[in-house]
């Protein structure tokens, strides 16, 4: 049995092969990439400094290869795939012949159809795509789902997007909505506004019912219909939501490809019930599971990004104070042998989850293929309080350097450097590999720093840890808030470490 609030990190094919029995789910709600050719990236704010960092989250790419080859001819030749499935990748090799968009529907269409596996008969679907790719896409779901399980073709009117000069300016998107069977669930008039009519306006008969209710009637194909005035009508196809505003600071989370969470209110609330369960196999920065929680749905999350998993917990964790009790994670390493697995296939994802495990955020901008780009030896900034000074509330920095190979002491010494040029408190180094002497010796001689909260209390400038101590529950050693508190804060930190110890025994 599926457990809800689960985050799934991994390749979602595998996952929904693996992990999930057939009918699962009421709800699923996809935004998959685009197939843009295009990296995009992720803003942050260093903790509660105004400075950005900018991390690369994904590359919107897929590519002819001999992956997708591959899967291509599984689809075509493999008994379990319909006829119709068959039919149509032929074709779409013949018209379209072997190139970046072909792989992108052979790559959408296998994961649709394992979708269709774990759709409820009584669920939807809702494919959220772009007009470079809807009209493919609404193919490969008519041969997936049956043309006559169709239901919708939403169009998703933005109020953004690109201003046209040589053509109309292109500000929509499309969802296209399919369903298992005849009988799924609906219910439009949750999102629907009241009628605003009046009489001429539209025709047939308007009256006021015995307890002064207005309502339209109208006969269609020998029956009569009553609709009442102050009840909700059943929305069009057309949606005007607005895009997040660029300088939204409440919902706006710097995500690449984040959607209004009015969006997914409108889907959820028309296609779902309170305790459903929802899945979202690109759940990016979490927007489906967040409007899921706070509408009392039941949700699953999948995302091949560590950078997502851990964006998805922070932001349930700051709206909901959900904790590591309450998210359960699938597929992040849980002992050291997993940790270097996944350095050893990774080394970019290997970082993020490293990162996490210590609840810094990452560092300045760099990619997937320079580890190094532009961060100028910092991977992570931990930001933490100090207290007030002369009546201003102080911060302090403390920058994390990640190594999955082998570590030696100049690395360290280059770590004390990085500090002074930044002029940060203090340095954290995380290494997969036990720290050697000189490491040790060069950590300690960096001596330490003070803060002060009526009392002085002092820090080691550079701690070095492994990812088997963190994976124990250990955790840097910083002036997380040495007040009056300081004691009860403590306690959160320990009960918070030990929670998140059970998490990763799941």
């Amino acid at each position: 049995m599926i457990k809800s609030r689960t985050l799934y990190f991994g390749d979602n094919l595998e996952i929904l092969r693996k992990k999930i029995p057939d009918e699962t789910f009421d709800l699923i709600y996809l935004d998959p990439p685009f197939n843009s050719n295009r990296n995009y990236n992720v803003l942050f704010k260093e903790g509660v400094q105004d400075s950005p960092a900018q991390v690369q989250a994904f590359e919107d790419s897929w590519h002819w290869n001999e992956d997708s080859k591959r899967t291509f001819d599984h689809l075509v030749t493999n008994t379990k795939s319909t006829s119709d499935v068959s039919n149509l990748m032929q074709a779409l090799e013949k018209m379209i012949g072997h190139n970046d968009m072909l792989a992108y529907l052979t790559m959408m269409t296998v994961r649709l159809i394992e979708l269709h596996h774990v759709l409820k008969k009584t669920g939807s679907l809702y494919l959220h795509c772009d007009p470079t790719a809807s009209h493919y896409l609404k193919v490969v779901m008519d041969a997936i789902f049956d043309k006559k399980h169709f239901m919708n073709e939403i169009i998703w009117h933005k109020n953004s997007g690109g201003i046209g000069r040589t053509s109309f300016s292109k500000r929509h998107d499309t969802i296209l909505v399919y369903n298992k069977s005849a009988d799924y669930f609906y219910n439009g008039k949750a999102v629907g506004d009241l009628r605003e009519q009046n009489e001429g306006t539209f025709g047939g008969y308007f009256g006021t019912d015995k307890d002064g209710r207005k309502y339209r009637e109208v006969r269609k194909a020998g029956k009569v219909y009553k609709y009442y005035m102050d009840e909700p009508r059943n929305p069009d196809d057309v949606w005007d939501v607005p895009q997040i505003p660029e300088r939204d600071k409440t919902e706006r989370l710097g995500y690449p490809t984040q959607k209004p969470e009015a969006l997914l209110e409108r889907i959820i609330k028309a296609s779902s019930k309170e305790g459903d369960l929802i899945l979202d196999p690109f759940c990016g920065c979490g927007t489906t599971v967040s409007v899921a929680e706070r509408l009392k749905r039941n949700w699953v999350g999948i995302d091949i990004t560590t950078l997502a998993i851990n964006l998805i917990k922070r932001r349930l964790r700051d709206q909901f104070g959900l904790g590591t009790k309450q998210i359960i994670t699938d597929g992040l390493p849980t002992d050291l042998a997993a940790a270097k697995e996944m350095f050893a296939k990774d080394a970019f994802q290997f970082e993020y989850w490293a990162l996490d495990l210590i609840n810094a955020m990452p560092g300045p901008s760099k990619s997937k293929d320079n580890m190094r780009g532009a961060d100028k030896g910092i991977d992570g900034i931990v930001t933490f309080y100090k207290g007030v000074i002369n009546g201003k509330t102080d911060y302090g920095k403390a920058i994390v350097q990640v190594k999955g190979g082998g570590a030696h002491r100049e690395d360290i010494a280059i770590l004390k450097g990085d500090i002074e040029r930044e002029k940060a408190d203090c340095g954290i180094f995380i290494t997969l590999e036990p720290p050697t002497k000189p490491m040790i010796q060069e950590a300690v001689d960096a001596g330490d720093f003070e803060v002060v909260f009526g009392d002085k209390f002092e820090f080691p400038k550079i701690q070095i840890l492994t990812i088997e101590d963190i994976l124990k529950g250990r955790q840097p050693k910083l002036p997380h808030g040495l007040s009056k508190n300081y004691h009860k804060e403590a306690k959160a930190v320990e009960e918070d470490n030990g929670a998140r110890q059970n998490n990763l025994k799941i």
